[in-house]
């Protein structure tokens, strides 16, 4: 097990746009360690996903995986999924549950990089994952609800783009502790809805 150093906002790491991966650096051992050491650092910082450019490394490869989160006990669960030089956009939800590409959702997102500080953020309800996994196989995927936004929140990483940037009224930044105390209750009984509704 590897547990790296995560970066924290105000390094320049974290404002390059990352850069894709060939085939032959995918399959090469430094990369699956790489992607090994990505897996070690989230689930030991209870993160729900984290990308390369938060230990460091500017490569378009993020992890992502919700299995009983202490940080997020309100997301569904996601199974581990590695995504590498991934494409996102927002798209029409395909089971006919709204007409457009535009229902958004505001989440009070958190950031392993953005140590102790919370913030509302607006995020689409649905979009389309084009990527490669570890393998080098390629996936197209639809993602809703709160798994679209985690997806969202760890290609902005890929981009050089933190929550902090998408928070559109600062009155809602927050450090946990109060967020805890002060407005958790709330957010989990709207968010919890939410994912009643759009089952994820």
């Amino acid at each position: 097990m590897t547990v790296r150093e995560i970066v924290t906002v105000g390094h320049p790491v974290l404002r390059e746009r990352a850069r894709e991966v060939t085939v032959d650096e995918l399959a090469s051992v430094e990369v699956q360690q790489l992607i090994d050491d990505l897996i070690d650092t989230m689930r030991h910082a209870n993160g729900a996903g984290i990308a390369a450019n938060q230990i460091g490394v500017p490569l378009r490869i993020a992890v992502i995986e919700v299995n009983d989160n202490p940080r997020y006990p309100y997301k569904p669960r996601i199974p581990l999924t590695v995504i590498v030089n991934p494409v996102i956009e927002p798209v029409a939800a395909d089971d006919g549950t709204d007409d457009g590409t535009d229902e958004m959702v505001e989440i009070n997102e958190g950031c392993l990089s953005v140590p102790n500080l919370r913030g509302s953020v607006m995020r689409h309800v649905n979009v389309r994952v084009r990527h490669l996994d570890r393998g080098g196989a390629a996936h197209d995927e639809r993602k809703r609800g709160l798994t679209a936004g985690t997806f969202q929140h760890e290609c902005d990483h890929l981009d050089g783009v933190l929550f902090l940037d998408r928070v559109t009224d600062p009155r809602t930044f927050t450090t946990w502790e109060q967020f805890e105390r002060f407005h958790r209750a709330a957010f989990i009984e709207r968010i919890t809805a939410f994912v009643a509704r759009v089952g994820s």
